[in-house]
């Protein structure tokens, strides 16, 4: 039965924002029984993907498997509308191997948006936050452009690039968090009146080309995967009709026309502020920053089945719409391109978030929660991951219980959230495998492994799904054990097989050992062994079997890591401690840890410019 406490404008968590983060933090605190408000500028574009229209990519792809397994819905969400599945890194190492989505872009928002719809507690408004209600450091409402007030005991705002936006073509500048969209204006002043630092970002979106003016015969194809891999564990998995994408290169024709019109840009002019994402700039940038690099690369990616809107990836700028129309023709298949939209900047007020606390609660403002770009990241799945954090932990406050705080050992959102809130991160934080230390241990392969006890813990993961996953880790380890027992004998028939990979045996061999050398696949067992065969194994169980076998070593070796870290985790600091009072560290430590607040020595050890030193210091303060 629907609660009518709506009625009153009376509702347990309101979330600012309907874009990814905002999306699986209404989800999650709904699905943990709160009566939720999702507030947005515009309802037609729920979880839009604004920039690329993709899901997943190195380390991303892990972070949506990580949200899947906890009870999010990015990777049911991405599964339903894809329109390429491709694996990357496919011939590289397990912790670098990456699923990418290629999504209808319409399709995708629909779909978030009927899920959002089917939840009977969560209430859909447009309309734009403009300010807060606290009473003594502890949150009570919201009111809006309208002057509506609303009471509540959570706030989560998911503001994405829309917080005093202002987008950037050439030296014009209009405002707005997205183009065609207006910006959220009031609200960063609300923040600061009380006492919550915002800075300024800086991101970008390539142009929109009609795909009727694109001679792809100059192009190299790009197909989707024949043997389908998927993000959710769910069931009935879609088998859907992929399109290709396609691949040019810019060149100096292109890179000729960037250097002459570096005056029209409003980067190099100075009228942009922010810091831009390091990981993905602007071509212009690239132009000048690799200035001896001949060519790059720019892919071409349709944005839907039901459109002619072609996505320009890798050509984002803010140089003039005159001089971009030069730019995209000079490329290779774009000689006769017409421009649906134009490539734009947009610089934006964030929230640094060393201002909150791990659980993404404010540390000034008791049920104020931040999520997604506003604290400084970009990517629509470091934002979902966030959000479902949030979400999680916004219920989590006002029942009093227990935060929840993912360690880095335990996944890559714990990684994203420990980096974000003792880092000082000072540009567009962006997830890559390089950033955790334990990557082996944190694949896309096992986040199910890894998180989905947690999962059904909090309540987000069902007993039909969790059983499902219970099923699977069972074949798994079955399969491992089959492996390790099953041994190959060294007949002709199968020498003349693994000769063609390169390998030979002399003598009898487990399954289990063969599957240690390089050359070897769990896929190769079909053609040399019977029961492998018959098995037919969902590949979701045989790459899991494949890596806990062939990087045995390896992953017992971080497993070791991981109890040495552990145990600087073990040493809590007070949160009353004054750290002016210690003698024997630097200055500047002292200052950032009084900054920064972390919760324990392992927290410590990871702040940039903090010593080993100090941490020994902070040690032998704490044993005694």
């Amino acid at each position: 039965m629907i609660g009518r406490d709506y009625l009153n404008n009376k509702f347990d968590v309101i979330v600012v924002g309907a874009g990814h983060a905002g999306c699986e933090a209404a989800l999650s605190a709904a699905h943990l029984g709160c009566n939720v408000l999702l507030c947005t500028l515009n309802l037609d574009n729920i979880a839009l993907q604004p920039c690329n229209p993709a899901i997943g990519g190195p380390a991303k792809s892990t972070l949506v498997r990580e949200i899947d397994a906890l009870g999010g819905v990015m990777g049911e969400v991405a599964d339903a509308t894809y329109i390429q599945m491709k694996t990357l890194n496919s011939s590289k190492g397990p912790a670098v191997r990456a699923l990418r989505a290629q999504s209808d872009k319409k399709e995708y928002t629909q779909y978030m948006r009927h899920i959002l719809e089917s939840t009977s507690n969560i209430w859909l408004k447009q309309c734009c936050i403009t300010g807060l209600r606290e009473k003594d450091g502890v949150i009570t409402g919201a009111v809006d452009e309208y002057g509506m007030e609303y009471s509540c005991r959570a706030i989560i705002l998911t503001t994405g690039t829309s917080l005093e936006g202002r987008l950037f073509i050439g030296l014009q500048s209009y405002p707005g968090g997205r183009l065609g969209e207006m910006p959220a204006i009031g609200l960063s002043g609300w923040l600061r009146e009380h006492g919550i630092q915002t800075k300024k970002l800086k991101t970008g979106t390539p142009a929109r080309v009609d795909k009727r003016t694109i001679d792809y015969s100059k192009m190299t194809v790009q197909p989707g995967d024949e043997k389908l891999s998927f993000y959710s564990y769910k069931p009935n998995r879609p088998v859907r009709r992929q399109v290709p994408c396609y691949l040019t290169r810019t060149n100096e024709e292109t890179h000729n026309i960037i250097r002459a019109n570096l005056d029209k840009s409003p980067m190099y002019q100075g009228l942009i502020q922010g810091v831009g994402p390091r990981y993905c700039p602007s071509i212009e940038d690239k132009i000048v920053r690799f200035a001896s690099n001949p060519s790059h690369h720019i892919f071409i990616e349709p944005e839907g089945l039901n459109t002619y809107e072609v996505y320009i990836q890798g050509f984002s700028t803010s140089l003039p719409a005159c001089v971009q129309v030069e730019m995209i023709r000079s490329l290779p298949g774009l000689e006769n391109a017409h421009i649906i939209k134009p490539a734009y900047a947009v610089e934006y007020d964030y929230v640094p978030a060393i201002q909150t606390q791990h659980s993404l609660m404010s540390k000034d403002i008791r049920g104020l929660f931040f999520a997604g770009q506003i604290n400084g990241t970009s990517g629509y799945e470091e934002a979902a991951a966030q959000g479902l954090i949030a979400g999680i932990n916004s219920v989590n406050y006002l029942n009093s219980s227990e935060m929840l705080e993912l360690p880095r050992s335990s996944s890559y959102i714990g990684t994203l959230i420990d980096d974000l809130v003792t880092k000082d991160i000072q540009e567009p934080y962006r997830m890559l495998t390089s950033r955790s230390e334990y990557r082996l241990l944190l694949r896309q392969d096992n986040a199910d492994t890894r998180l989905t006890e947690l999962g059904h813990k909090i309540g987000l993961i069902d007993d039909e799904q969790f059983n499902r996953f219970k099923i699977k880790q069972e074949n798994v380890q079955k399969e491992i054990v089959r492996l390790r027992e099953t041994k190959l004998p060294a007949t002709d028939k199968v020498n003349s097989i693994l000769a063609k990979y390169g390998e030979h045996i002399d003598r009898g061999i487990r399954l289990a050992d063969l599957l240690k050398r390089p050359n070897i696949t769990y896929e190769m067992f079909k053609e040399l062994d019977q029961e492998t065969e018959k098995l037919d194994l969902s590949n979701d169980i045989t790459g899991e079997v494949e890596v806990l076998i062939k990087y045995d070593g390896y992953l017992k070796r971080q497993e070791q890591q991981v109890e040495t870290a552990e145990k600087l985790e073990k040493y809590r600091i007070p949160e009353n401690i004054d750290y002016s009072a210690i003698k024997h560290i630097s200055t500047e430590t002292r200052e950032k840890l009084e900054k920064i607040r972390p919760q324990n020595l392992a927290q410590a050890s990871r702040i940039g410019g903090v010593k080993p030193a100090d941490i020994s210091v902070l040690m032998v303060m704490l044993k005694g």
